[in-house]
């Protein structure tokens, strides 16, 4: 059984990933070359020591940085991500708290999109940064359409 290919006249389907929504990541705004997430952390997304799993931290960078390299192209219909490197600085918060994230664009190519992000709690401090890259993917040109 094959699945439908999503609609190539739409932007990425971020809100109806089902990890990403099963995670509670919410969007909060997009410009060009930016984007912003919130995430409410629940007991689910702790680890051992009650702070929000890295995993949880690391995938919540990934989105707003991947969010940020599609809304750098009108013409993305998506992407994936290519490598990312990750800092831990500091512990997210536990279960109740918010965590922000911010990415944003320092470089785009032809196809390949270099971005960074940080993860901040409700009180402004950082608690994780990272670098990406990112392989957009275009809209097929339809010859026939034309």
């Amino acid at each position: 059984m094959t699945s439908p290919l999503p609609d190539p006249t739409l932007k990425p389907p971020v809100l109806k990933t089902p990890f990403l929504k099963d995670l509670g990541i919410e969007f909060l705004d997009s410009e060009v070359g930016e984007s912003r997430c919130a995430l409410n952390l629940e007991s689910r997304h702790a680890n051992a020591w009650h702070s929000a799993h890295g995993g949880v931290v690391m995938t919540l960078l990934d989105v707003c940085m991947g969010r940020a390299a599609t809304s750098a192209d009108a013409g993305s219909i998506g992407g994936v991500t290519i490598e990312m490197k990750t800092t831990f600085i500091a512990p997210a918060g536990g279960p109740g708290s918010r965590i922000f994230g911010h990415g944003k664009v320092i470089h785009r190519g032809s196809s390949l999109v270099f971005c960074e992000a940080e993860i901040h709690t409700a009180d402004g401090k950082v608690v994780a940064k990272a670098t990406g890259t990112f392989k957009t993917r275009r809209r097929v040109r339809d010859p026939a359409a034309e």
